[in-house]
């Protein structure tokens, strides 16, 4: 891959940190015990989370990642252009994925930010 993308994956409960970028938040539902000013988000794409089936059936069970990982893939089939707007905006600056997710191996930013790499 030629082109360098700036993407950085961090949970949502974490510090702000000032080299974060632009701070998209890729979950479905609003993370328990965070104020919307505090999280300092840059957008909330709701449309690029896995759906609520998927979300619910995953239950973050690690032995259901490569599965989830699979069908989270082709329901961002249906998201083109917003995939083609985020790796673009990763070209120039850094995009910093939150996810509300306690496992940080096994969550949809992990997954995403590989689509994004593979787009």
């Amino acid at each position: 891959m030629s082109d360098r993308l700036k993407i950085k994956l961090k949970r949502v409960y974490d510090e702000v940190a000032n080299n974060d970028g632009y701070r998209l938040l890729v979950d479905k539902i609003w993370p328990r015990g965070i104020k919307k000013e505090d999280a300092q988000l840059d957008e909330w794409n709701r449309d690029i989370a896995p759906s609520s089936d998927l979300r619910k059936w995953f239950g973050h069970d690690p032995d259901k990642f490569d599965a989830f990982a699979k069908r989270y893939k082709k329901e961002l089939d249906n998201q083109k252009e917003d995939l083609k707007r985020i790796k673009e905006m990763a070209k120039d600056k850094r995009v910093c994925l939150l996810y509300g997710a306690k496992d940080e191996a096994h969550n949809q930013a992990v997954v995403l930010k590989e689509v994004l790499e593979d787009l």
